[in-house]
């Protein structure tokens, strides 16, 4: 018998952004009559571009790993992503937890969400007016790469809590708390992986670049990665937030993982299951025992990173990230749906 006391179900609030769509992100064909070839040409990068820093991980970006390990040593552990690069995990401690995306030995993108990491010209924590005094944030972003035009388009939305900056010859996307109106956590990439990723409404001329479709021994090791990264951002924040850390529960994340298994499968985006059914009748089958449990899920954000920062700025399912109740954490990650099940611990 499940023991709930208190049973919260975060309510989905239009958090499967169209643009981390590849069916729904709003790409043109090369035949897009809105771009015109020789305007871009003239323009080349359109969007106010600032200096590259000669300081901070973003250096990093382009770079050998060698000049990383150099640095901060080997990664604590090697996750694959779904963008040709594998994820080197570094998490030592978390104020200076971080994430350098790997491919042929070069740095090409980095998540950084600790607080004690140079990440010039910003800094995790950094209040939005200040970025904003000092930062013209665009609209439109214009790039060539490999003969191939580009031009991002950046809704109200995407200004408010994701805008992009371009540093020199690479970009930083920032993630804004728009709640405490900071900055939540930072990523730097170059072209060709903003490219791939396409994280805001493109249209493009010319051949589009897109990373290789992983087979299924790839997804696993994908899926196995975006749920420890889930899990350890989300203690992460919470620490930021001054709450205790959550530890892992894997019949919870069992649970997590078969709802996202089954929306990706029966092609539904639901707290409820047709099968299986609510929260609490799926923890009840699995015999898990609690006394408060919360679900958030979401679907086609690009990565665990940016679906945990998705879930910080909903207010539901903020108030599950931060819900100072729950002990135990179990996160499934099934291709890009994402499930997070949180309990308040009881036992039999």
């Amino acid at each position: 018998m499940v023991l709930a006391i208190i049973f919260i179900i975060s309510l989905y609030l239009h958090l499967r952004p169209e643009k981390d769509s590849p069916i729904l992100n709003g790409d043109k064909s090369s035949q897009e009559p809105k771009i015109d070839q020789q305007n871009m040409l003239t323009k080349q990068e359109r969007g106010k571009s600032y200096k590259r820093p000669e300081e901070g991980i973003s250096t990093f970006i382009g770079k050998n790993t060698s000049n990383l390990i150099k640095v901060y040593g080997k990664p604590s552990r090697i996750d694959s992503s779904p963008y040709d690069y594998d994820w080197w995990i570094y998490k030592q401690n978390d104020k200076k937890y971080f994430q350098a995306g790997v491919e042929n030995g070069k740095v090409v993108t980095i998540f950084a969400v600790g607080n004690e990491l140079g990440i010039e010209p910003f800094k995790i924590g950094e209040k939005v007016e200040d970025i904003y005094k000092s930062i013209l944030l665009n609209t439109e972003i214009l790039l060539n790469y490999n003969k191939g035009y580009y031009r991002f388009e950046l809704s109200e939305e995407d200004l408010n809590i994701r805008p992009l900056v371009k540093l020199g010859d690479i970009f930083a996307q920032l993630s804004l708390d728009k709640f405490t109106g900071t900055l939540s956590s930072i990523r730097f990439m170059d072209k060709e992986t903003l490219i791939k990723q396409r994280p805001y409404e493109m249209v493009y001329r010319g051949e589009l670049i897109k990373p290789k479709e992983p087979n299924e021994a790839k997804w696993k090791m994908i899926e196995k990665g975006s749920e420890q990264q889930i899990f350890d951002l989300t203690n992460i924040i919470r620490e930021r937030f001054h709450l205790k850390k959550l530890e892992w529960d894997s019949e919870v994340a069992q649970v997590a993982y078969k709802h996202s298994e089954d929306m990706f499968n029966e092609q539904y985006f639901s707290h409820e299951s047709p099968k299986y059914g609510d929260l609490a009748k799926r923890l009840d089958t699995a015999h898990v025992f609690y006394q408060l449990a919360g679900e958030n899920i979401a679907a086609q954000y690009l990565d665990g990173p940016a679906a945990v920062e998705g879930w910080l700025n909903s207010e539901g399912h903020r108030k599950s990230l931060l819900e100072k109740g729950f002990t135990h954490l179990g996160v499934g990650v099934y291709r890009k749906y994402y499930t997070q099940n949180f309990i308040e611990k009881s036992w039999k």
